[in-house]
């Protein structure tokens, strides 16, 4: 089996004046990545890593993210501006946010004036087709859920490092862990993850990475988090 990640290239901006959006021509000076749209295409495909829980629940779709570039072509305001409400919406924030630095910026350009890249998360060979709407739906609402008792578990590890916990609660905490699969095999996979991120130079991502790892009881990111989150 293999993961395809399509990035669907389509840029267009809006006036915050006027509140409509229109189409911009190549003539009409618009930013361009360094390279080309080949380019850009190549680094998102290269540096994006495809959500654990929208991988494992055939999750796929496009996610919009709006952006503006200041005159050094540096992203400022990024945001989605359309997702799913999943783990898909954070994923294709970061990469787009790596794309900093790496745009050509014309003299007439206003830097106030957003452009929204369209990042089209795609699934082959995992049998996603078989998957219904209903199911489909039920593992968005199930991941909205989650986000809930990860805090649970957060929570407790927070008062835990700082010697103000209820130790009766943490055989609770450990079956609620068990019961969202975050065993040893899950710390390792987002440990990883971490350190591919910081191979990419997103130093903030490794970080949310590694900390979330410490918040799920596990001193396994203490390195990451001691060389480069402090």
């Amino acid at each position: 089996m293999y993961l395809s990640f399509i990035f669907s290239l389509l840029l267009f901006f809006f006036s915050p004046l006027a509140r409509s959006e229109r189409f911009i021509r190549a003539e009409d000076g618009r930013p361009a990545f360094k390279g080309g749209q080949k380019s850009l295409a190549s680094f998102i495909d290269n540096n994006l890593i495809y959500p654990e829980f929208s991988k494992d629940n055939c999750l796929q779709g496009t996610i919009q993210v709006s952006f503006k570039l200041n005159k050094q072509g540096k992203i400022y305001n990024s945001k989605v501006e359309k997702g799913l409400g999943v783990d898909l919406d954070i994923e294709a924030l970061r990469v787009v946010r790596l794309t900093t630095g790496k745009w050509i910026i014309p003299a007439n350009h206003d830097t106030l004036v957003s452009i929204v890249l369209p990042v089209n998360f795609a699934l082959r060979d995992f049998k996603c087709d078989q998957r219904s709407r209903d199911e489909i739906n039920a593992a968005i609402n199930a991941y909205k859920a989650r986000l809930g008792l990860n805090n649970v578990i957060f929570n407790f590890y927070d008062r835990k490092a700082e010697g103000s916990y209820d130790q009766a609660d943490e055989e609770r905490i450990l079956a609620l862990k068990t019961q969202l699969g975050y065993d040893d095999k899950f710390i390792e996979r987002l440990f990883k993850q971490a350190q591919r991120k910081l191979k990419q130079g997103d130093k903030e991502g490794a970080c949310e990475d590694a900390q979330t790892i410490r918040r799920l009881g596990s001193d396994r990111s203490a390195i990451i988090i001691e060389e480069n989150c402090n």
